[in-house]
């Protein structure tokens, strides 16, 4: 189904991992560090990968940012360290999903799927429209935010989140509706993720930040006119 790159400095998790994504049907190639990775990234074509963060040579966050510079892959992170900082570095670099381990490979199956389906071609579609809102301008079809004629840098799925909390604006969003409509509702994250997201999304909007509100016990509303 998949052709997925694999990388970890160890082995077992490797095995582990190829172990299930071949019962799937996809196809698995190994890297041991990051600096493998982005070289087997540079020769071949992979629809997924799934890294590790803790390698030598080259650690998976610089990995990913180098990766970054030629494709946007969807990028799973996986590591042993579960700290905010560590998921909103990863994030700020494009990643799609963060794993903390030790990790059920049922679940990372799920997740790998559930990635899939977010980036599959039909629900990358966007409709053809144009909003602005004093100075800031976003572009669905060309998928593209600016501000003051600026053009603004989001990760994938900060887009994802910006553009449908903007088609909704004025409508009060449960948490539990944005990650559904978002990430999907096979999502298998918790709600700290969506915190994440809506962190990274107000710095990225900067002066704009204000038009995400808050709604206490409920989830957020995107206020503009």
């Amino acid at each position: 189904m998949y052709n997925i790159l694999v990388v970890d400095d160890e082995e077992k998790i490797r095995l582990l991992i190829r172990k299930y994504a071949e019962f799937e049907g996809h196809a698995v190639t190994e890297a041991a560090d990051g600096m493998e990775a982005v070289q087997l990234t540079r020769k071949k074509t992979f629809d997924c990968i799934i890294m590790d963060i803790m390698m030598p040579e080259l650690d998976g966050f610089s990995a990913c940012r180098e990766i970054r510079k030629n494709s946007n892959v969807p990028i799973i992170m996986l590591s042993a360290r579960g700290e905010e900082y560590d998921k909103i570095s990863g994030f700020e670099l494009g990643i799609d999903d963060y794993v903390v381990k030790p990790f059920s490979p049922k679940e990372l199956m799920l997740r790998i799927a559930a990635v899939m389906k977010r980036v599959s071609p039909e629900n990358q579609m966007q409709k053809n429209e144009i909003v602005k809102i004093e100075g800031l301008c976003a572009d669905f079809t060309a998928r593209t935010v600016t501000i003051d004629g600026k053009k603004i840098d989001m990760s994938p799925k900060e887009y994802d989140l910006f553009f449908y909390m903007l088609r909704n604006r004025n409508i009060a969003l449960t948490r539990e509706k944005l990650i559904t409509e978002v990430w999907g509702y096979d999502f298998y994250g918790d709600d700290r993720t969506l915190d994440t997201h809506i962190k990274l999304l107000r710095k990225s909007l900067g002066p704009y930040s204000r038009l995400i509100v808050t709604l206490r016990g409920v989830g957020y509303r995107f206020e503009a006119e």
